[in-house]
């Protein structure tokens, strides 16, 4: 009987991996505690899981005048992880880990082109969280790291500035670009 029930079992097994898809790491967002998200990386490398958490350098004033240069998240209250997405529960019991972003079905995978983006550092550039609301015309760099990507342009400080929009976390980037690595979209 229990050579049976260990057949059956194998046969499921089998039937269950020669019709699952292939499965391969992807980029994911993922919510957390708010100003948690570095001891959520720390928690995440201990597990063995890939995470990116992209950052900004801003220079705060204290209450003494004296001026001090802080790294903050780029994006507040999310961070991104490389996993196969049957890892999802290794990611969901890290402490301070809200929720993997999407539904309790499904959750897309992020543009690998974007996060290749904020992975590179914006080729040396600096870059800052990006609040406003995005408006101008739809633009697409046409030569260097970023080729392709799609955003906004804007202007600030005189300066022309591409805004990254990651529609699926509704947070935005902006970086300095030239004006002829630009081309617009119709």
């Amino acid at each position: 009987m229990d050579s049976q029930i260990c057949y059956t079992e194998l046969k499921i097994d089998s039937v269950l991996d020669s019709n699952a898809p292939s499965h391969q790491r992807r980029w994911y967002a993922v919510f957390t505690i708010s100003r948690n998200e570095k001891s959520v990386v720390k928690h995440l490398q201990l597990r063995d899981i890939k995470s990116f958490l992209p950052t900004y350098e801003a220079t705060r004033v204290w209450k003494n005048r004296q001026r001090v240069k802080t790294v903050f998240p780029l994006f507040p209250c999310y961070l991104f992880v490389h996993i196969d997405i049957r890892e999802r529960v290794k990611v969901l019991q890290s402490p301070g880990v809200l929720r993997v972003i999407g539904n309790d079905r499904q959750c897309p995978p992020l543009e690998e082109a974007e996060m290749e983006l904020l992975r590179s550092g914006f080729s040396g550039r600096k870059f800052e969280p990006f609040h406003e609301l995005v408006v101008g015309e739809k633009v697409r760099i046409k030569a260097g790291l970023m080729r392709g990507l799609e955003g906004v342009l804007v202007r600030r400080n005189s300066n022309l500035r591409f805004v990254l929009s990651i529609d699926f976390i509704n947070q935005h980037a902006a970086v300095e670009v030239d004006a002829d690595t630009l081309e617009s979209i119709v």
